[in-house]
Order: structure tokens, then sequence, then C-alpha cells
């Protein structure tokens, strides 16, 4: 066992447990994350009952497209560093210390808000199939405290103990995806299969902005492989592989489920279809090509889409706190792990508090879960990690530039700069459509107060840094180190932002 430093306790307790996960289990993980049938049974029939454009298939095809070419600056800087910190690390490491802790602000809110808003919709996804298998009703908080249960103590074992429930009710809701999909294609309208929806121009009218968006959102978790690096057995090829891999599945998914769609229905019906069938139009169709056992199956497997998404969130964001525990820019509590199963017990403890508080709250005061809980804090949260992506493309490019490590020019600033120059168009076209996203009046102050949520933690972040600087130098210091910060002492310079060992590229 190391010899404590800093005063800290040992190694062991600050160190997640490594070479415990595999491609495949980090795949399975970030899938689950984008939970596939939620996003085809929910964002897509929203994008075309709302917005009401045809070339969703398209704007899925295009977002796929900006985040591979963010990923290949991501990814080569992944291979310099592992931290389950992610956007923090990356953002410290390019932008600053100060820039970084703001990154974590608004990644902390980020993936609560997607994990909490969970909760909202596993009710609505459970009362078809408790009604089919038992004939009850229970009401949506009940069904939710028990999934909360489940997911609270999954992310107190073994993170690989985790990745196997994920593959499993993954795959399962892979494969109905895929037969729905077949089953809309051979039944098309009219009869003959129609590309209209595939065509690129599609995406140049009104409201395509905030297909855009939606599109954008039904990614969010691909960028979660970093997050497992220091437990993946190799995590250069391991982040480097489930990044593209993840990518391309999901954009393979959502493209084909969104055209068949409109192949099923006609693509000059769809948008009024899905206005009124919403998110039981994919279990409608599947009913009336497949019968009423796939129906069956589907809502099972929708249920289990919102369960293995929980998973993969809570996972996240405890790995989240963990890290900034871990260097004590939050409480040194948050970055200890369990010497047992090397899960970081503490930072789920307090996500899994963090949503026992919520789901108590909305039962108590009767709120909507499904739309003031599932919908409007799951894009809230969506919308903050979209920022994050943003902010790291640009620190990629910063990170490069300023320090003496190798790379082709393509990885670290063709690349990511035209990476951030797309996010930046499709942040301002959130922001310009932010009021249709949330489903509200355009003078409601839901419309600015849900997004300025971000700048406001990220400034606070910002300043909680400088009084670090000012006041505790040595763990301003370690800000984005990662388990370098664990592994070696942070000498004390009795200033601000002295030197630290193995922080190649890092800024005061």
């Amino acid at each position: 066992m190391s010899t404590p430093t800093l005063g800290r306790p040992s190694n062991v307790s600050e160190a997640l447990a490594r070479g415990r996960l595999g491609v495949p289990s980090v795949i399975f993980f970030v899938l689950s994350a984008a939970a596939p049938l939620t996003v085809v049974a929910g964002v897509v029939t929203t994008g075309y009952g709302v917005v009401g454009v045809l070339g969703i298939p398209v704007a899925f095809l295009t977002v796929a497209a900006v985040l591979a070419l963010f990923s290949i600056g991501y990814v080569a800087m992944a291979r310099r560093m592992a931290n389950a910190g992610a956007f923090y690390a990356y953002v410290s490491r390019g932008l600053g210390r100060p820039a970084g802790v703001g990154a974590a602000w608004v990644a902390l809110i980020a993936y609560n808000a997607l994990q909490v808003g969970l909760y909202g919709t596993i009710g609505a996804a459970a009362e078809p199939v408790l009604g089919r298998l038992f004939g009850v009703a229970p009401a949506w908080w009940l069904v939710a405290l028990i999934a909360w249960a489940t997911v609270g103590v999954l992310g107190l074992l073994r993170v690989d103990l985790n990745g196997l429930v994920l593959a499993a009710l993954l795959v399962a809701e892979m494969v109905v995806i895929v037969v729905f999909d077949l089953g809309q294609l051979a039944h098309p309208a009219g009869g003959d299969v129609s590309f209209a929806a595939l065509s690129p121009e599609n995406l140049v009218v009104p409201g395509a902005g905030a297909v855009l968006v939606l599109a954008i959102l039904g990614f969010v978790g691909f960028e979660s492989a970093v997050v497992f690096s220091e437990e993946s057995k190799d995590p250069q090829r391991t982040v480097r592989l489930a990044t593209y891999l993840s990518i391309a599945i999901i954009a393979g998914i959502y493209a084909l489920s969104s055209w068949s769609m409109t192949v099923a229905v006609g693509p000059d019906r769809i948008a009024a279809e899905a206005g009124e069938q919403s998110i039981g139009l994919i279990f409608n169709l599947a009913e009336a090509h497949l019968g009423g056992t796939a129906v069956a199956i589907g809502q099972a497997l929708f249920l289990t889409s919102v369960l293995a998404a929980m998973i993969s969130f809570h996972n996240t964001t405890a790995r989240y706190a963990f890290a900034l525990g871990r260097e004590r820019v939050l409480p040194a509590v948050f970055g200890q792990t369990s010497p047992r199963t090397g899960s970081p017990r503490a930072a789920s403890l307090a996500q899994s508090a963090l949503g026992l508080v919520v789901i108590v709250l909305y039962a108590l005061n009767g709120w909507d879960p499904v739309v003031q809980l599932f919908y409007w804090v799951g894009t809230a949260g969506g919308f903050g990690v979209l920022l994050l992506i943003a902010t790291t493309s640009v620190a990629v490019i910063a990170f490069f530039a300023r320090s003496r490590v190798e790379e082709t020019l393509w990885r670290r600033a063709v690349a990511p700069g035209l990476a951030a120059v797309a996010l930046t168009v499709i942040v301002a076209l959130a922001v310009a459509n932010f009021a249709d996203l949330l489903g509200v009046a355009p003078d409601s102050p839901l419309r600015w107060a849900v997004p300025a949520v971000y700048p406001v933690a990220a400034l606070l972040g910002l300043l909680w840094a400088l009084v670090l600087r000012g006041s505790r130098p040595d763990t301003y210091a370690r800000i984005g180190l990662g388990a370098e910060s664990v592994a070696a002492a942070v000498p004390t310079t009795g200033h601000a932002g002295g030197p630290v060992p193995s922080a190649t590229g890092a800024r005061r």
C-alpha cells in the first residue's frame, strides 16, 4: 500500500478499480446513456410532431459527422491522459484551471439533471407493462422509488457488474428496434418505399435548427467513454474504439428508425400522425405490422431502456463527483472509493440522495413527472452537455497549441476547429429555439432561466477556483491531474500555479 501524501487517505481509497472494462463494456455504458429506444420512441416522434420537419434522419447523420470531427481531437487528447473527470480535466488542461472548475460545475448540473430527469418517465414506461402483466397502475413515484433503489444498489457494486446488466438490457433493446424498423420498411405506405426523408434539402427549411438540437440531444452519452478510461483495460484503445463505434451505431440506428417511420406512415402524413400519437406511434405501428406480442416486448424494453440509461448516467455522474473530490475541488469524501468494489462510494450515495429528494419533491407537490421532470429537466441537462462539448473542442485546440506534444495538424487543430464552429452554431440555434425545445410560450421565464443556469454555474466555479488559488495553492495545483494527483505529492510553492509533475500542457 502506498504511503498517504498531503494528509490524504491511502491511494487505494482514492483510486478507481483499474482493468475491469473492455471495449464492449464501455460501449454498453455509452449506448445505454444514449437510450436508443427512448430516443426513437420519444425524441423522434416529438421532432416530427412538434417541429414538423421531415429531415430528422439527415439531422442525425449531420450531427454524427460533427461529433465525429469533435472526437478526433477529443480522442487525441484522451491518449495523453486518463481521467474520470473528462470534460473538466480537458478544459483545465486546455483553457486553464479556473475554466476547468467552471466546466466541472456545469457538468455536475447537466449530468445530474439527465439522471434525475429519467425518474419522471419511468412510471409512464412501466404503466403499460404492469397493466398488461398484473392489471395494476401504481403511482409514478412508487415505480420511480423502486428504480431509484435498484440504480443506487448497482452504483455501489463493481463497475463491470453494471456493464453486464447494461449489456443484457441493451442487446435486447437494439434487436427490438431493428425488428420494428424492418416491420415498418416491409409495410410502406402506398406500397412504395419513399426516400424523401433522406433528402438533404429537408434541413434547409424553417425549424431545421430545432431539429438539429433535438438530434444532438439524442447523442448525449457518446462522450462518456472517457469517463471510464481509468477503469479500462487498455484506456487508449478502449476510449478511441468506444467513442467512434458508439457514434456510428447511434447514428445508424437513429437514422434508420426515423426514416423507416416515414416509410410506414408516409412522408406527407408523418407530422400529423406523430403529433397525434406521440410516443405511442412506434408501438402502434409494431402492433399493426408485427402483432401484440411484439408490442408487449417493445414496451417492456422501453421500460428497461429508461432503467439502463439511469444506471449509465448514475455511474457517469458519480465519477465526475469522484474526480472533483479526489482533487479536493469538492469535499474530500467524494474522492473516496470502496476498498471492496472500487466504486466511487460516497459520490454514488450523494447522487442517490439527490434522486430521492427530487422524487419526493415532485410527488408531494403533484408536479407533472413527464413534462416538468423528464422533458424539462432532461432537455436542460442535454443542453448543458452540448455547452461542454463545444467548450472542450476549443480546449483541445488550446492544449495542443501550447503543449510540446507531437500531433498531426488535422487532429490538433483542423478537425476540432471545424467542430467548434459547427457546435457554436448549434448552441446559438438551441438558445434561439429554447422556448420551442421546452414547449413553452416565447415569453415564459423558463425560456431564459433554464439556459442561464449554466453560465451562472460556470462563473461560480471559476470564482471558486480563484479562491482555491489564493487560499489552497496545493489543491489548486492538482486541478485536472486526475490519478496523477493521488500518485504523487504536488509541491506547494507558496504561490498559485506552481510546478505540477506530469501535467503536460497544464495552465495556471
